[in-house]
Protein backbone atom coordinates (compact mmCIF):
# COMPACT_ATOMS: atom_id res chain seq x y z
CA UNK A 1 0.00 0.00 0.00
CA UNK A 2 2.71 2.35 1.14
CA UNK A 3 4.60 1.71 -2.00
CA UNK A 4 1.30 2.93 -3.71
CA UNK A 5 0.83 6.04 -2.31
CA UNK A 6 4.83 6.95 -2.75
CA UNK A 7 4.32 6.83 -6.01
CA UNK A 8 0.77 8.34 -6.39
CA UNK A 9 1.83 11.44 -4.09
CA UNK A 10 3.99 13.32 -6.10
CA UNK A 11 1.75 12.83 -9.40
CA UNK A 12 -1.04 14.36 -7.33
CA UNK A 13 1.15 16.76 -5.94
CA UNK A 14 1.69 17.86 -9.82
CA UNK A 15 -1.77 18.19 -10.53
CA UNK A 16 -2.26 20.32 -8.37
CA UNK A 17 0.62 22.40 -9.23
CA UNK A 18 -0.50 22.88 -12.60
CA UNK A 19 -4.00 23.77 -11.45
CA UNK A 20 -2.36 26.64 -9.38
CA UNK A 21 -0.03 27.53 -12.27
CA UNK A 22 -3.26 27.69 -14.95
CA UNK A 23 -4.81 29.98 -12.44
CA UNK A 24 -1.62 32.66 -12.06
CA UNK A 25 -2.89 35.49 -14.31
CA UNK A 26 0.94 35.63 -15.58
CA UNK A 27 0.44 32.10 -17.01
CA UNK A 28 -3.34 32.58 -17.97
CA UNK A 29 -2.43 34.98 -20.90
CA UNK A 30 0.24 33.09 -22.51
CA UNK A 31 -2.05 31.22 -24.57
CA UNK A 32 0.61 28.33 -25.67
CA UNK A 33 1.57 27.66 -21.90
CA UNK A 34 -1.53 26.77 -20.72
CA UNK A 35 -2.13 24.48 -23.93
CA UNK A 36 0.50 22.83 -22.71
CA UNK A 37 -0.27 22.61 -18.85
CA UNK A 38 -3.91 21.70 -19.78
CA UNK A 39 -2.63 18.84 -22.03
CA UNK A 40 -0.42 17.79 -18.96
CA UNK A 41 -3.34 18.07 -16.66
CA UNK A 42 -5.61 15.77 -18.90
CA UNK A 43 -2.33 13.43 -19.26
CA UNK A 44 -3.08 12.84 -15.19
CA UNK A 45 -6.61 13.35 -14.71
CA UNK A 46 -7.61 9.53 -14.82
CA UNK A 47 -4.91 8.81 -12.73
CA UNK A 48 -5.83 11.46 -9.48
CA UNK A 49 -9.06 10.84 -10.16
CA UNK A 50 -8.16 6.65 -9.36
CA UNK A 51 -6.08 7.90 -6.70
CA UNK A 52 -8.33 10.12 -4.76
CA UNK A 53 -11.11 7.26 -4.52
CA UNK A 54 -8.15 4.88 -3.37
CA UNK A 55 -7.05 7.36 -0.35
CA UNK A 56 -10.79 7.74 0.36
CA UNK A 57 -11.04 4.41 1.14
CA UNK A 58 -7.58 4.17 3.16
CA UNK A 59 -8.64 6.44 5.57
CA UNK A 60 -12.02 4.78 6.16
CA UNK A 61 -10.68 1.35 6.52
CA UNK A 62 -8.22 3.14 9.24
CA UNK A 63 -11.43 4.53 10.90
CA UNK A 64 -12.64 0.75 11.00
CA UNK A 65 -10.11 -0.78 12.09
CA UNK A 66 -9.80 1.92 14.83
CA UNK A 67 -13.70 0.86 15.66
CA UNK A 68 -12.35 -2.85 16.06
CA UNK A 69 -9.46 -1.58 18.28
CA UNK A 70 -11.99 0.00 20.43
CA UNK A 71 -14.24 -3.28 20.81
CA UNK A 72 -16.36 -1.28 23.21
CA UNK A 73 -19.47 -2.24 20.95
CA UNK A 74 -20.35 -5.98 19.83
CA UNK A 75 -22.85 -4.82 17.60
CA UNK A 76 -20.61 -2.10 15.89
CA UNK A 77 -17.41 -3.92 16.27
CA UNK A 78 -19.37 -6.94 13.77
CA UNK A 79 -20.84 -4.01 11.41
CA UNK A 80 -17.28 -2.48 11.11
CA UNK A 81 -15.67 -5.71 9.99
CA UNK A 82 -18.15 -6.51 7.69
CA UNK A 83 -17.93 -3.03 6.21
CA UNK A 84 -13.82 -3.32 6.37
CA UNK A 85 -14.20 -6.35 4.48
CA UNK A 86 -16.03 -5.09 1.47
CA UNK A 87 -14.05 -1.92 1.84
CA UNK A 88 -10.64 -4.05 1.45
CA UNK A 89 -12.06 -5.83 -1.67
CA UNK A 90 -12.58 -2.11 -3.73
CA UNK A 91 -9.03 -1.07 -1.92
CA UNK A 92 -7.41 -4.15 -4.16
CA UNK A 93 -8.87 -3.83 -7.48
CA UNK A 94 -8.64 0.40 -7.34
CA UNK A 95 -4.96 -1.15 -6.33
CA UNK A 96 -4.96 -3.00 -9.69
CA UNK A 97 -5.89 0.23 -11.68
CA UNK A 98 -3.63 2.17 -10.11
CA UNK A 99 -0.51 -0.10 -11.03
CA UNK A 100 -1.72 -0.15 -14.57
CA UNK A 101 -2.20 4.04 -14.42
CA UNK A 102 1.07 4.26 -13.09
CA UNK A 103 2.94 2.28 -15.73
CA UNK A 104 5.34 4.00 -17.53
CA UNK A 105 3.32 4.76 -20.76
CA UNK A 106 4.82 4.47 -24.41
CA UNK A 107 5.29 8.01 -25.77
CA UNK A 108 4.52 6.78 -29.39
CA UNK A 109 1.06 5.68 -28.53
CA UNK A 110 -1.36 8.80 -29.56
CA UNK A 111 1.16 8.92 -32.67
CA UNK A 112 -0.69 8.04 -36.51
CA UNK A 113 1.46 5.04 -38.21
CA UNK A 114 3.10 4.61 -41.26
CA UNK A 115 3.16 0.33 -41.89
CA UNK A 116 5.09 -1.53 -44.37
CA UNK A 117 4.07 -4.98 -45.55
CA UNK A 118 6.26 -6.86 -47.42
CA UNK A 119 6.30 -10.31 -49.03
CA UNK A 120 8.57 -13.27 -47.92
CA UNK A 121 9.21 -16.26 -48.62
CA UNK A 122 6.72 -18.33 -50.56
CA UNK A 123 6.73 -16.36 -54.17
CA UNK A 124 3.48 -15.37 -55.44
CA UNK A 125 1.46 -17.29 -52.37
CA UNK A 126 3.46 -14.77 -49.96
CA UNK A 127 2.95 -11.63 -52.29
CA UNK A 128 -0.97 -12.46 -51.80
CA UNK A 129 -0.66 -12.75 -47.99
CA UNK A 130 0.78 -9.25 -47.65
CA UNK A 131 -2.15 -8.23 -49.95
CA UNK A 132 -4.16 -9.74 -47.70
CA UNK A 133 -2.54 -8.37 -44.66
CA UNK A 134 -2.60 -4.48 -46.20
CA UNK A 135 -6.43 -5.12 -46.82
CA UNK A 136 -7.51 -6.27 -43.28
CA UNK A 137 -5.36 -3.34 -41.62
CA UNK A 138 -7.00 -1.46 -43.74
CA UNK A 139 -10.41 -2.54 -43.42
CA UNK A 140 -9.39 -2.55 -39.03
CA UNK A 141 -8.78 0.84 -39.72
CA UNK A 142 -12.34 2.03 -41.30
CA UNK A 143 -13.81 0.46 -38.64
CA UNK A 144 -12.06 2.76 -36.32
CA UNK A 145 -12.90 6.22 -38.40
CA UNK A 146 -8.97 6.30 -39.51
CA UNK A 147 -7.97 7.84 -42.42
CA UNK A 148 -5.38 5.53 -44.45
CA UNK A 149 -3.56 6.88 -47.60
CA UNK A 150 -1.07 4.65 -49.56
CA UNK A 151 2.40 5.71 -50.09
CA UNK A 152 3.87 3.49 -52.15
CA UNK A 153 3.55 0.15 -53.57
CA UNK A 154 5.25 -3.01 -55.54
CA UNK A 155 2.12 -5.16 -57.56
CA UNK A 156 2.37 -8.62 -58.41
CA UNK A 157 0.75 -10.33 -61.57
CA UNK A 158 -0.72 -12.59 -59.40
CA UNK A 159 -2.89 -9.82 -57.65
CA UNK A 160 -0.64 -9.21 -54.26
CA UNK A 161 2.18 -6.93 -53.29
CA UNK A 162 5.70 -7.50 -52.97
CA UNK A 163 5.57 -4.22 -50.68
CA UNK A 164 2.92 -2.06 -50.10
CA UNK A 165 3.57 1.24 -47.47
CA UNK A 166 0.72 2.86 -46.25
CA UNK A 167 -0.43 6.01 -43.33
CA UNK A 168 -3.00 5.48 -40.73
CA UNK A 169 -4.19 8.50 -39.08
CA UNK A 170 -6.44 8.31 -36.25
CA UNK A 171 -6.56 9.33 -32.53
CA UNK A 172 -3.92 6.40 -30.99
CA UNK A 173 -3.40 4.76 -34.26
CA UNK A 174 0.03 2.96 -32.91
CA UNK A 175 -1.29 1.94 -29.35
CA UNK A 176 -2.94 -0.69 -31.16
CA UNK A 177 -1.35 -1.05 -34.23
CA UNK A 178 2.27 -1.32 -32.66
CA UNK A 179 1.83 -4.88 -31.80
CA UNK A 180 2.19 -5.77 -35.52
CA UNK A 181 5.78 -5.62 -36.20
CA UNK A 182 7.35 -8.66 -37.16
CA UNK A 183 7.32 -12.01 -39.57
CA UNK A 184 3.43 -13.27 -39.93
CA UNK A 185 3.48 -17.34 -41.63
CA UNK A 186 0.60 -18.37 -43.25
CA UNK A 187 -0.40 -22.21 -43.79
CA UNK A 188 -3.11 -22.71 -46.06
CA UNK A 189 -3.48 -24.13 -49.79
CA UNK A 190 -3.40 -21.65 -52.40
CA UNK A 191 -6.13 -21.22 -55.27
CA UNK A 192 -2.89 -22.18 -58.25
CA UNK A 193 -2.61 -25.33 -56.25
CA UNK A 194 -3.63 -28.05 -58.04
CA UNK A 195 -2.91 -30.86 -55.36
CA UNK A 196 -4.47 -29.73 -52.28
CA UNK A 197 -1.23 -29.11 -50.25
CA UNK A 198 -0.80 -27.11 -47.81
CA UNK A 199 2.27 -24.25 -48.41
CA UNK A 200 3.96 -21.92 -45.90
CA UNK A 201 4.66 -18.26 -46.70
CA UNK A 202 5.62 -15.10 -44.83
CA UNK A 203 5.08 -11.72 -44.90
CA UNK A 204 6.70 -8.61 -42.71
CA UNK A 205 4.78 -5.86 -41.43
CA UNK A 206 7.02 -2.92 -40.06
CA UNK A 207 5.25 -0.18 -37.85
CA UNK A 208 6.62 3.14 -37.91
CA UNK A 209 5.07 6.03 -35.72
CA UNK A 210 5.17 9.23 -37.60
CA UNK A 211 7.07 12.42 -36.50
CA UNK A 212 6.60 15.87 -38.06
CA UNK A 213 9.77 18.35 -38.97
CA UNK A 214 9.44 19.46 -35.56
CA UNK A 215 10.21 17.17 -33.39
CA UNK A 216 12.62 15.17 -35.90
CA UNK A 217 15.23 17.22 -37.65
CA UNK A 218 16.75 15.56 -40.29
CA UNK A 219 19.94 17.43 -42.26
CA UNK A 220 18.98 18.23 -45.38
CA UNK A 221 22.87 17.88 -46.27
CA UNK A 222 22.87 14.28 -45.83
CA UNK A 223 20.11 13.40 -48.35
CA UNK A 224 20.48 12.78 -51.82
CA UNK A 225 17.58 12.99 -53.95
CA UNK A 226 16.48 11.43 -57.07
CA UNK A 227 13.46 11.65 -59.62
CA UNK A 228 12.43 9.70 -61.56
CA UNK A 229 9.50 8.13 -63.84
CA UNK A 230 7.19 5.72 -62.08
CA UNK A 231 7.37 2.29 -63.32
CA UNK A 232 4.26 -0.41 -63.37
CA UNK A 233 3.80 -3.77 -64.32
CA UNK A 234 6.70 -5.17 -66.36
CA UNK A 235 8.71 -1.70 -66.31
CA UNK A 236 6.34 0.39 -68.14
CA UNK A 237 6.34 4.15 -67.47
CA UNK A 238 3.43 4.93 -65.53
CA UNK A 239 3.73 9.01 -65.90
CA UNK A 240 5.60 10.29 -68.95
CA UNK A 241 6.50 13.13 -66.53
CA UNK A 242 9.11 12.24 -64.14
CA UNK A 243 7.28 12.41 -60.32
CA UNK A 244 9.06 9.49 -58.31
CA UNK A 245 11.34 10.26 -55.38
CA UNK A 246 14.12 8.34 -53.95
CA UNK A 247 15.77 9.85 -51.09
CA UNK A 248 18.74 8.13 -49.54
CA UNK A 249 20.03 8.88 -46.20
CA UNK A 250 23.76 9.35 -47.17
CA UNK A 251 25.21 8.27 -43.25
CA UNK A 252 23.01 5.38 -42.82
CA UNK A 253 22.66 4.28 -46.61
CA UNK A 254 18.72 4.31 -45.54
CA UNK A 255 16.34 4.50 -48.79
CA UNK A 256 12.94 5.46 -49.11
CA UNK A 257 10.86 5.62 -52.55
CA UNK A 258 7.67 6.84 -52.78
CA UNK A 259 6.02 6.95 -56.66
CA UNK A 260 2.36 6.24 -56.12
CA UNK A 261 1.41 9.92 -56.48
CA UNK A 262 0.85 12.05 -59.73
CA UNK A 263 2.71 15.07 -58.24
CA UNK A 264 6.16 15.17 -57.68
CA UNK A 265 5.90 17.19 -54.86
CA UNK A 266 3.66 15.19 -53.03
CA UNK A 267 5.87 12.28 -53.13
CA UNK A 268 8.92 14.26 -51.70
CA UNK A 269 6.67 15.03 -49.20
CA UNK A 270 5.68 11.53 -48.43
CA UNK A 271 8.99 10.28 -49.19
CA UNK A 272 10.48 12.74 -46.01
CA UNK A 273 7.80 11.34 -43.59
CA UNK A 274 9.02 8.02 -44.11
CA UNK A 275 12.51 9.02 -43.89
CA UNK A 276 11.82 10.49 -40.93
CA UNK A 277 9.98 7.85 -39.18
CA UNK A 278 13.00 5.37 -40.21
CA UNK A 279 15.15 7.65 -38.95
CA UNK A 280 13.45 7.99 -35.80
CA UNK A 281 12.89 4.78 -34.92
CA UNK A 282 16.45 3.48 -35.46
CA UNK A 283 17.31 6.83 -32.68
CA UNK A 284 14.51 5.27 -30.18
CA UNK A 285 15.78 1.55 -30.95
CA UNK A 286 19.63 3.08 -30.65
CA UNK A 287 18.69 4.56 -27.18
CA UNK A 288 16.30 1.96 -25.82
CA UNK A 289 19.52 -0.69 -26.16
CA UNK A 290 21.42 1.57 -23.64
CA UNK A 291 18.49 1.89 -21.20
CA UNK A 292 17.14 -2.37 -20.70
CA UNK A 293 15.69 -5.10 -22.49
CA UNK A 294 13.11 -5.05 -21.19
CA UNK A 295 12.26 -1.25 -21.82
CA UNK A 296 13.36 -2.31 -25.73
CA UNK A 297 9.98 -4.92 -25.83
CA UNK A 298 7.45 -1.66 -24.74
CA UNK A 299 8.78 0.62 -27.26
CA UNK A 300 10.14 -1.15 -29.88
CA UNK A 301 7.72 -4.06 -29.84
CA UNK A 302 8.87 -7.48 -31.89
CA UNK A 303 12.24 -7.43 -33.77
CA UNK A 304 11.74 -7.51 -37.97
CA UNK A 305 13.18 -10.92 -37.95
CA UNK A 306 11.12 -12.82 -35.35
CA UNK A 307 7.96 -14.63 -36.28
CA UNK A 308 5.06 -13.25 -34.41
CA UNK A 309 1.73 -14.73 -35.52
CA UNK A 310 0.88 -18.10 -37.35
CA UNK A 311 -2.18 -18.22 -39.62
CA UNK A 312 -3.25 -21.96 -40.07
CA UNK A 313 -5.95 -21.94 -42.41
CA UNK A 314 -6.91 -25.65 -42.30
CA UNK A 315 -7.71 -25.49 -38.23
CA UNK A 316 -8.84 -21.60 -38.65
CA UNK A 317 -6.26 -21.23 -35.98
CA UNK A 318 -3.90 -17.65 -35.44
CA UNK A 319 -1.05 -18.17 -33.01
CA UNK A 320 0.22 -14.67 -31.45
CA UNK A 321 3.80 -16.37 -30.36
CA UNK A 322 4.17 -13.41 -28.05
CA UNK A 323 1.91 -13.76 -25.73
CA UNK A 324 0.70 -17.50 -26.64
CA UNK A 325 -2.56 -17.36 -27.05
CA UNK A 326 -4.67 -18.71 -30.14
CA UNK A 327 -7.68 -17.02 -32.16
CA UNK A 328 -10.03 -18.63 -34.45
CA UNK A 329 -12.18 -17.13 -36.83
CA UNK A 330 -9.22 -16.06 -39.43
CA UNK A 331 -12.09 -14.66 -42.06
CA UNK A 332 -13.32 -12.57 -39.73
CA UNK A 333 -9.66 -11.53 -38.51
CA UNK A 334 -8.57 -10.81 -42.16
CA UNK A 335 -11.59 -9.12 -42.55
CA UNK A 336 -10.53 -6.21 -40.07
CA UNK A 337 -12.04 -7.95 -36.72
CA UNK A 338 -8.79 -7.40 -34.77
CA UNK A 339 -10.80 -5.81 -31.83
CA UNK A 340 -10.32 -8.97 -29.31
CA UNK A 341 -6.63 -9.63 -30.16
CA UNK A 342 -5.56 -6.16 -29.84
CA UNK A 343 -7.73 -5.83 -26.28
CA UNK A 344 -6.16 -9.29 -26.12
CA UNK A 345 -2.06 -8.16 -26.57
CA UNK A 346 -2.57 -5.07 -24.50
CA UNK A 347 -3.58 -7.20 -21.52
CA UNK A 348 -0.16 -9.04 -22.32
CA UNK A 349 1.90 -6.04 -22.75
CA UNK A 350 0.60 -4.78 -19.25
CA UNK A 351 1.25 -8.21 -17.46
CA UNK A 352 5.02 -7.81 -18.62
CA UNK A 353 5.18 -4.42 -17.57
CA UNK A 354 3.57 -4.78 -14.26
CA UNK A 355 6.13 -8.12 -13.79
CA UNK A 356 8.93 -5.87 -14.87
CA UNK A 357 8.00 -2.79 -12.26
CA UNK A 358 7.82 -5.67 -9.17
CA UNK A 359 11.03 -7.11 -9.94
Amino acid sequence: MASILDKLDPVMNRYHEIEESMADPEISTDFERVQELAKERASLESLVNIGGKYKVLVDEIEDLQSLVRDGSDPELVLMAKEEMEEAQGKLEALAQELRVALLPKNPNDERDVIIEVRAGTGGGEASIFAADLYRAYTRYAQNQGWKVEVMDSSPTEVGGFNKIVFQINGKGVFSRIKFESGVHRVQRIPNTETQGRIHTSTATVVVLPVVDEVEFKVNLEELRIDVFHAGGHGGQNVNKVATAIRIVHEPTGLTVVCQDERSQHKNKERAMSMLRSRLFEAEENRKDAEVSEARRSQVAGAERSEKIRTYNYPQDRVTDHRSNVNFHGIPKLMDGGFEDMFDRLSAWEEERLLDDATE
